[in-house]
């Protein structure tokens, strides 16, 4: 499934889409960025509720699909336009992190 098939089924807003058919494999949910980079799978869509630089940078090293920004987490201007830049695809759903997990179950 691709991140914008993703995006669409699971009711997900986009906030950064600069490869939006990249495929996703599977998916990780943590906020605690040295865990993430050390287990966070390469396509992997990762959840989580962090929305600083380091996102964007833990994203670009451990080479994720997507991030998806739960419980209604936003990106400022200045990230956004640093995830384009380093085509990180971004996500958001209002939804909390476990309920924004389940929506991917069967999916990735």
């Amino acid at each position: 499934m691709t991140v914008n098939e993703l995006m669409n089924s699971c009711g997900f807003e986009a906030v950064c889409l600069p490869d939006s058919e990249r495929e996703v494999h599977g998916a990780y949910v943590g906020d605690l960025l040295s865990w993430v980079m050390g287990r966070a799978q390469e396509d992997n869509a990762w959840i989580t509720i962090m929305s600083n630089v380091n996102v964007i940078a833990v994203a670009s090293l451990s080479d994720v699909a997507c991030v998806i920004l739960a419980e209604g987490v936003t990106l400022d201007d200045e990230l956004k336009a640093t995830a384009e830049q380093k085509d990180i695809n971004v996500l958001a759903s209002s939804l909390p992190a476990y309920e924004t997990a389940a929506k991917l179950i069967g999916k990735v």
